[in-house]
């Protein structure tokens, strides 16, 4: 805060007792200016959350002398200018340095290039660049806030990207929300990149957006919404399991939500060998033949339930050795936890406000995981796209396919050792250092020299839920 005050040097320790008394910690007070006239001040404090930050604003307000003349809040000024710049990797210091960089060497590679295109990978920036594409129309828990206002996160993403994983990744933020025309765009870039990522586009269109980019593309395209997801709460519940002694096969497993997230996930996890799931949404427990249902949810209910449990979310829980959340907060309650199988496993990743509190939920089950960072096992999306889209670049691969993101997972959970393992650690740190090269080699261990998928792992990723367009519903 820039405060200007009374020329009277014991205001500032007023000031201080005064963000005190309402909860925050000065960590400095400078005088910035001072004169007969007035102070100037400048006030640095820490504050809980941005609620508790313009409280303390008013409780400085109301000190006696003070005019608060501005604020900045520390994650703002850190966005002033955008959090990603373009930088040369080749010297610029003379001619002969122009020449090769630019005309007129440049033009001998553009011309080999349009005689060899399979060196274009090589020989330019697409062999390490993807590009993070969205609508803005399902930005975090903001909602259709616009491409504009999306770009800081896709920003975000793009710092991610080389931080995790030395990987160019660019914002494309498009100032359209006709699916048609974002397919259009999209393969009109596409040339430039290895590979797209698609980034908070609401549903049902982001399913008809991907289907028909993956179709029509010879470079991978991954949705993170989805599969970025699945991989990370398949990695961490294989763990979970490890501590609680169960086994995937036979666990019986409830998926809160059948939207995005929710499909994928339940797709995931059949292809890893769980044979007990069942989908909650707001419709009840899904099971096959039940009405009223759209065809997606129709599909992933015959895919789904083979006890034919029907009812709410509770009913659904009776007896489950897990439960996976990723539809709205507080739809679980903590006690009925104590219904589900002993040493039960709970992930409650709804954000920013989950289905369960997790320490209340820790006290009926064994493991419990969260999408938050303020308790243990954070569920994070991180762990996984930098390391899948390394691993599909240097693979030159042309596609995502469900073995790949298997693959992935399972790095992700090997990357915690036996010794370390318990139910506070289930999940590494995204800042591990073992984790994005763990899970890129992975990736690359599922295609052949030329970029196809291997063998069995020819399986593409999607269903018949989550390709269809009213996939999108939790």
């Amino acid at each position: 805060m820039r405060l200007h005050t009374a020329p009277d040097h014991a205001v500032v320790g007023a000031v201080a007792t005064a963000i005190a008394a309402a909860g925050g910690i000065v960590t400095a007070i400078d005088v910035a200016e001072s004169s007969n006239a007035r102070l100037v001040l400048d006030v640095t404090c820490s504050a809980g959350d941005a609620e508790h930050a313009d409280l303390l604003v008013s409780a400085a307000d109301e000190v006696e002398g003070i005019e608060v003349y501005k604020v900045s809040d520390r994650t703002f000024l850190l966005h002033i200018g955008g959090k990603i710049s373009v930088s040369s990797k080749v010297p610029l210091k003379n001619r002969d340095d122009l020449s090769m960089a630019y005309t007129p060497g440049v033009g001998r590679v553009s011309q080999a290039l349009a005689d060899n295109p399979e060196d274009i990978p090589r020989l330019t920036i697409k062999g390490n660049s993807v590009a993070v594409v969205t609508d803005g129309s399902a930005v975090l828990g903001l909602g259709n806030i616009g491409p504009g206002a999306a770009l800081p996160v896709m920003e975000g993403k793009a710092a991610l990207f080389k931080r995790f994983a030395d990987i160019d990744a660019w914002p494309i933020c498009l100032a359209s929300q006709d699916t048609d025309e974002i397919v259009r765009a999209v393969e009109m870039i596409a040339p430039g990149f290895g590979g797209i990522n698609l980034e908070d586009i609401a549903a049902p269109r982001c399913f008809e957006i991907e289907r028909r980019l993956r179709a029509s593309l010879d470079i991978p395209v991954f949705h993170d919404d989805q599969h970025g997801t699945a991989i990370v709460v398949l990695a961490a519940l294989t763990n979970a399991l490890r501590v609680v002694g169960k086994d995937l096969a036979r666990a019986r497993v409830v998926v809160a939500g059948g939207g995005a997230a929710g499909t994928a996930i339940v797709t995931l996890l059949l292809a890893a060998g769980v044979t007990d799931v069942v989908v909650w949404d707001r419709e009840g427990c899904l099971a096959a033949g039940m009405a009223g249902l759209s065809d997606a949810k129709a599909e992933l209910a015959k895919a789904t339930n083979p006890r034919g449990v029907t009812g709410d979310l509770r009913a659904g829980l009776d007896g489950a050795d897990v439960f996976v959340g990723v539809s709205a907060p507080g739809v679980l309650q903590a006690e009925w936890i104590q219904e589900m199988a002993e040493r039960a496993v709970v992930f409650a990743l709804a954000n920013p406000d989950p289905e369960v509190d997790p320490g209340e939920a820790g006290k009926y089950a064994a493991v419990v995981a969260s999408g938050r960072s303020d308790y243990p096992n954070q569920i994070n999306n991180v762990l996984a796209f930098p390391g899948v889209f390394r691993g599909l670049l240097d693979a030159r691969a042309h596609e995502v396919s469900v073995d790949m993101l298997l693959r992935a997972a399972a790095a992700i959970a090997h990357v915690v050792k036996d010794e370390e393992l318990n139910s506070s650690f289930i999940i590494p740190t995204v800042f591990h250092p073992d984790v994005p090269g763990a899970v890129a080699a992975a990736i690359r261990e599922g295609t052949t020299q030329d970029g196809a998928v291997d063998g069995a792992a020819s399986r593409p990723v999607g269903s018949p839920a989550q390709d269809s367009p009213e996939a999108g519903s939790a």
